[in-house]
């Protein structure tokens, strides 16, 4: 343990400006400040890791104004906020007994001869922290003092609620897929639609579950009786006047879940955050489900604020979209799954190659800008990587204890090797640029060659043979179709959308927490990346599994 202190230590002061997001045409309206973790030091070790540094621990009422803090920073905005003439009415969304189709200007709810116990309490909630620990020295505690004091944390449960606050017959929908593929994104979009305005726009690498979702966001809505749905392609640049609105309904959504990609397509950056409520205002959207990662949400939030600032009633719904997994609060987000399953198969073949030559190394670069979630669990599920490189632990290539000494040592003692490296690992090697993508993330070195070209040249040096290949599967795995673990989590992700916006909610995202599905507020999941933490068991389970040193 106490070899991997230094890269704790460096690791609780990366700051997420580096490697956020949020696109450029949002930074105006939203700031990404650096994570508040702090560390109590002993002996090399970390003993507690508190975000917290403004609270008086000598107060004896600490733990309640924490608490007081915390429901107001993880309360959710709702219609109720800014308009006090709006109606609740009996939800339409009931599975004991519907009517199909829905009358149009049916608005009482669905007959039924017995009360239907499916609705979520709004007072329920969810532990957002489960494990109380006991010390702070404990693998991967993470402590709001640093006694490790156990304080609960709820936050609201998702799903149907039995009041609704809009008529569906008025609704106009929107679902915005936003930046890069990701496994899933078809499944969301035909789970929401049902009277929607689909708009695909700015967010990060993963088509796999896109059509998933948006399949599932479709099929919820017409359940509700929305009739109204459109597509805009491209993301938010669908919201362009040129570009025109492609109609979605539970006939066209049927089967693109069968397909990888999206059906609105994606894209980065786009018109600002004004012209994007202008052409809501113009186009009657009154709930928007935008599907991306932190810059998409970090978008979506500003969407809900200008919403806001202009009266309007509108619903603003975000669904996480990353391969990376790298938003925080939550489990896993959509396409993840998907992503470390297809990571296999070139790992597979990395390892056919290295253990086929003689002194065969393979060398694989999967996604990963700022937290190494990927690389580390492909590299738990195989069980063929030696070395994994993540963002998160610095590491050295050259010298005694660097990463290609021990590539030496295995070849010696194996015979081959094969190497795992998320694509924001040791960036330090690499000459920095200042160029940057549409959507205002830094354009990284490509770490993957040149991890390939420096093994080949240190082989060559010492005067002893490598045979080396190099492999980067990205866009193969993010533009596949989900698993059957994103199918299902886009489906659930997209049905509870609906059902927030219906509820009435704005400004929010849907996630899992600890197996549960809840309800956060933006900014809660946006103020910086989550990131693999060195000191945690899954860390360790990657490090036991591999056998690799610590490179420092």
């Amino acid at each position: 343990m106490d070899a991997l202190s230094p890269a704790i230590g460096l690791k609780l002061q990366l700051p997420a400006l580096n490697s956020r997001r949020a696109p450029a045409l949002f930074n105006q309206f939203v700031t990404f400040p650096r994570r508040g973790s702090s560390s109590v030091l002993k002996s090399g070790r970390v003993h507690a890791q508190t975000r917290n540094s403004e609270i008086d621990f000598s107060d004896p009422d600490w733990k309640s104004k924490f608490q007081k803090d915390f429901e107001r920073r993880f309360y959710i905005p709702h219609l109720t906020d800014v308009f006090d003439d709006v109606v609740a009415i009996p939800s339409t969304f009931c599975l004991k007994s519907r009517v199909t189709p829905v009358n149009e200007d049916f608005a009482g709810g669905y007959p039924s001869d017995e009360k239907w116990h499916g609705y979520i309490n709004n007072n329920d909630r969810v532990l957002l922290k489960v494990i109380n620990y006991s010390s702070p020295t404990s693998a991967g505690a993470e402590c709001i003092d640093p006694d490790c004091t156990w304080v609960e944390q709820w936050v609201h449960r998702a799903g149907p609620r039995e009041k609704i606050y809009f008529k569906p017959e008025t609704v106009n929908a929107a679902i915005v897929t936003c930046g890069g593929l990701c496994p899933g994104l078809n499944d969301v979009i035909r789970q929401l639609s049902g009277c929607c305005i689909t708009v695909p726009s700015l967010g990060r690498n993963t088509y796999i579950p896109l059509f998933i979702l948006a399949k599932k966001i479709v099929i919820t809505l017409e359940i509700y009786g929305v009739k109204r749905i459109v597509g805009i392609p491209f993301g938010y640049r669908g919201f362009s006047e040129e570009i025109a609105g492609m109609p979605l309904s539970r006939k066209v959504v049927q089967n693109i879940h069968l397909s990888g990609g999206s059906l609105l397509g994606v894209s980065r950056g786009g018109p600002s955050v004004i012209e994007i409520v202008d052409s809501m205002e113009k186009r009657g959207i009154n709930m928007l489900f935008v599907l991306g990662g932190n810059g998409t949400h970090a978008g979506a939030n500003a969407i809900h604020n200008e919403c806001r600032k202009r009266h309007m009633k509108v619903a603003v719904v975000g669904v996480p979209k990353t391969i990376d997994n790298d938003i925080l609060h939550m489990d896993k987000t959509f396409g993840f799954d998907t992503a470390v399953e297809e990571s296999q198969r070139a790992i597979n073949s990395a390892y056919i190659e290295a253990h086929s030559a003689y002194r065969g190394i393979g060398i694989v670069k999967l996604m990963g800008r700022s937290s190494g979630y990927i690389a580390m669990q492909a590299s738990l599920a195989s069980g063929q990587i030696d070395i994994c490189l993540i963002p998160e632990v610095p590491f050295r290539l050259h010298g005694p204890h660097g990463v290609l000494s021990h590539l030496e040592y295995l070849l010696e003692k194996k015979g081959s090797a094969v190497v795992c490296v998320a694509e924001g690992a040791g960036q330090n090697f690499l000459q920095k640029t200042n160029a940057t993508d549409a959507s205002g993330n830094i354009v990284l070195g490509d770490i993957g060659v040149h991890i390939q070209q420096e093994t080949k040249k240190y082989f060559k040096e010492i005067g002893n043979p490598a045979d080396v290949k190099y492999i980067d599967p990205t866009y193969m795995i993010r533009a596949c179709r989900a698993n059957a673990s994103d199918g299902i989590l886009c489906t659930v992700l997209g049905q509870n959308a609906v059902h927030g916006a219906f509820a009435g909610y704005s400004g929010i995202t849907v996630g899992i927490c600890h197996t549960h599905y809840v309800y956060l507020p933006i900014p809660a999941v946006i103020s910086y990346p989550k990131v693999v933490d060195p000191n945690s068991r899954m860390w360790h389970r990657c490090l036991t599994s591999t056998g690799q040193p610590d490179f420092i």
